[in-house]
């Protein structure tokens, strides 16, 4: 992480980080449900100054057709950030970190959704940030899962995600871009509430054992957070709004 020699104060005297939150006070967030008039589900989020759009398409036919799975329905996740959504003009070809991420999210998201009713189909998911600022896998996370509810896939429950992490030696919940790169870790949580079930967790940094056990716990927090989001942008889609696409 490389931050001690930061003249940045993550944390001062009264417990307060560099963006004025508390340590246990996510960033400001917005979901919305829908928007995509082209996709079968879509969510929009903000999420500190993070802006993703994320697409879901299907069940649809898999191509090319040995692709399919006879048993199953399958799952396909990508992750983009454009080329303008960071400082420095970012290559629009799918870097290796984008890869993996999406990977990352796929494998978050595979234990909630039930593709087994739709065997020799695909799901897309399709996740566009327009603008990064530190927990773009939380927040994509997050807005997939929306997007797959507004899809209408059948889920076990909908994945909740948000970053814990540890910045001037104190465990902080919602990691931002400046303690991202100069704290001491950061861990990525991804949540489903009615299940009590982890489906996604990183570390990217050095935790105790006390300090570990801590940070996940603080994370499942603010996934509950998120989770309470979650279900009011679909509740405002769906019964607020007497259920306009």
């Amino acid at each position: 992480m490389g931050g001690r020699e930061s003249t940045l104060v993550l944390l001062d005297e009264n417990g307060i980080r560099c963006d004025g939150r508390k340590v246990d006070e996510p960033r400001r967030i917005m979901i919305k449900a829908g928007g995509l008039k082209n996709a079968d589900g879509s969510a929009y989020i903000e999420f500190g100054d993070n802006k993703i759009l994320v697409g879901v398409f299907g069940p649809r036919d898999v191509h090319p057709k040995h692709m399919s799975n006879t048993d199953t329905g399958i799952l396909r996740v990508r992750y983009h950030m454009e080329p303008f959504s960071v400082g420095e003009r970012k290559n629009p070809a799918p870097s290796r970190r984008e890869i993996e991420i999406s990977k990352v999210i796929k494998e978050a998201l595979l234990p909630a959704v039930i593709l087994d009713k739709f065997p020799r189909t695909a799901v897309d998911v399709f996740i566009e940030v327009l603008q990064a600022d530190g927990g773009t896998r939380c927040a994509a996370l997050a807005a997939a899962s929306v997007a797959l509810a507004d899809a209408g896939i059948p889920m076990r429950d909908m994945v909740a995600a948000c970053a814990a992490g540890k910045a001037a030696d104190t465990i902080i919940l919602d990691v931002n871009n400046e303690e991202d790169q100069a704290g001491q870790a950061d861990m990525p949580v991804g949540y489903m509430p009615n299940l009590d079930k982890i489906t996604l967790l990183q570390l990217d940094g050095v935790l105790s054992p006390e300090e570990f056990k801590k940070c996940v716990k603080v994370g499942v927090d603010g996934c509950k957070l998120v989770y309470e989001l979650q279900k009011k942008a679909l509740h405002e889609k769906y019964f607020q709004n007497g259920g306009d696409q």
